[in-house]
């Protein structure tokens, strides 16, 4: 669709299979001209790109995958440290409400449990969300709700073995010397 788009993972077979879904897709609008794929084979907290220079950041599941609420962030301070002023921010993320509200996080660890598949994950709650966020220099998009997916209405039996998720759309804050220098 005319983008040029970097894909990170950790997994050698998902990015072949990104690679491999991409020829597909452009063999099958014959289109060869349109944007570029880059695959990386990199951790979120070391996005191999330089400062400022996406305008859209997706987080698609993957800062959950965070051990610790240090990996967590760092990931997002490095999303941050990619896009530009402006640029806006999809996030896919677990909610803190896929657990009852008596579960405790790991020790030490405000967003980190490992009551859902045995290793530490993160799971925010909204407001933590939000927070995290805000440190980095994210912002909510107005007019543009954070969706909360698979909550269980109060009163219900638990009626799923998945998580509960976060969707939301943020945008990269301008700094006071960003929006001074006239950057986009």
């Amino acid at each position: 669709m005319g983008w040029n788009v970097v894909g990170t993972d950790l997994s050698w077979p998902m990015l072949c299979a990104a690679a491999e879904r991409a020829r597909e897709t452009r063999g099958a609008r014959g289109d060869r001209s349109a944007g570029r794929l880059d695959l990386a084979l990199a951790p979120m907290e070391r996005i191999p790109a330089r400062d400022r220079s996406f305008d859209l950041v997706i987080a698609h599941g993957i800062w959950n995958l965070a051990r610790s609420a240090a990996q967590f962030r760092q990931a997002v301070g490095e999303a941050a440290r990619v896009a530009k002023p402006g640029a806006g921010l999809f996030v896919f993320t677990f909610s803190r409400n896929t657990f009852p509200p008596e579960t405790e996080p790991v020790r030490g660890e405000p967003f980190v449990f490992t009551q859902f598949s045995g290793e530490p994950q993160c799971f925010l709650s909204e407001v933590q969300l939000v927070a995290e966020l805000g440190l980095a220099g994210f912002v909510p998009e107005p007019g543009v709700p954070i969706r909360e997916y698979n909550r269980p209405q109060p009163g219900s039996a638990c009626s799923g073995t998945g998580p509960v998720i976060y969707e939301g759309v943020f945008r990269r804050a301008f700094t006071p010397s960003e929006s001074s220098s006239g950057a986009s």
